[in-house]
């Protein structure tokens, strides 16, 4: 039914594009016979829009990995620097739940921890929506802030860094085989708001998976089952992610990607609040629009670009 409703609305977008071509062509050419300079004017700007969407709609088809229609998890975690870091990495999640919410995805928050003074140490929320994976994959890796720091009252001119990691949720169309041997499940009791059941019971669940050191944590819901129900989905997906992640750095070694080999330890972009522009490193691609981008509307540009080039970059390949 997933596929089906994606393969309905990509058939939906085509016919309403075909109409509105067959439309507004019609109209112009009466108008010119009638020489009706508004109503040419009108259909030309309809034709404007329809070419717009059908560019977005191009750049639908090519996600077209593995897991790109997939939900996507998402982890923050502030790089060293304490209050200045911590607070860059809570800028990025509002950015990205932002982008997000403006797309018609839905967010919901799965683990949060708080600075010391401000900001967040980490956080992970699940982002759910059509090509959610494929749309935010390019984001793994390391974001640098440049800005005066609000907190330094020299006003001095601050560096930081936070680090993102985008993986896809694992669904039945992914074979994931996770041992019981190779698990340690640990329980503690949650921390945050939730009143007196988060200080009397031990809810929350912490899965280690032992060969590869890979550690969830998961404290949302008030029942443990649910919340190893829930740790193990995330861990499943981060283990596959991170084979993906082997996969594209084997790749990457015998061939420079556009885009980057993905690797979560590759400084990726750069936020220069002086200067006003957002830089990403992998396509050299500027935009002096660093307010917009921060409020999720201007980040698509980027992410456009990304998928524009890595898919330019794989046909390159190929041929």
């Amino acid at each position: 039914m997933k596929e089906r409703t994606r393969l309905e609305g990509a058939l939906g977008t085509i016919k309403r594009l075909r109409a509105a071509v067959d439309d507004n062509t019609g109209l112009i050419e009466m108008a010119e016979a009638e020489k009706d300079e508004a109503m040419i004017a009108d259909a030309e700007r309809a034709l404007g829009e329809a070419r717009a969407e059908a560019a977005k709609a191009r750049l639908e088809t090519l996600l077209s990995g593995e897991a790109d229609a997939n939900n996507a998890y998402v982890e923050i975690n502030a790089g060293a620097g304490g209050t200045e870091a911590q607070d860059w990495a809570e800028m990025l999640a509002r950015m990205y739940t932002r982008w997000a919410e403006r797309r018609g995805f839905k967010v919901s928050w799965l683990e949060e921890s708080a600075g010391e003074e401000a900001g967040i140490k980490s956080c992970a929320f699940k982002v759910e929506g059509p090509n959610a994976y494929g749309w935010m994959k390019t984001e793994s890796g390391v974001h640098r802030l440049v800005r005066i720091s609000p907190f330094d009252g020299n006003a001095r001119r601050h560096t930081s860094f936070a680090s993102v990691w985008v993986y896809p949720e694992v669904d039945e169309n992914i074979d994931i085989e996770i041992l019981d041997k190779d698990l340690r499940v640990d329980t503690y009791r949650a921390s945050g708001s939730g009143g007196q059941h988060v200080n009397k019971t031990d809810s929350a669940v912490r899965i280690t998976h032992l060969p590869t050191n890979t550690v969830v944590a998961m404290q949302e819901e008030k029942s443990q089952h649910k919340n190893k129900a829930k740790a193990m989905k995330i861990l499943k997906a981060r283990i596959f992610e991170a084979e993906r992640e082997r996969q594209a750095n084997a790749r990457a070694a015998e061939r420079k990607g556009l885009v980057g080999s993905g690797d979560r330890s590759e400084r990726i972009r750069t936020y220069n609040f002086p200067q006003g522009r957002v830089t990403d490193h992998r396509i050299n691609l500027t935009l002096y629009k660093i307010d917009k981008v921060m409020e999720g509307e201007a980040l698509d540009e980027l992410v456009e670009a990304l998928i524009a080039a890595d898919q330019a970059e794989r046909l390159a390949a190929l041929e």
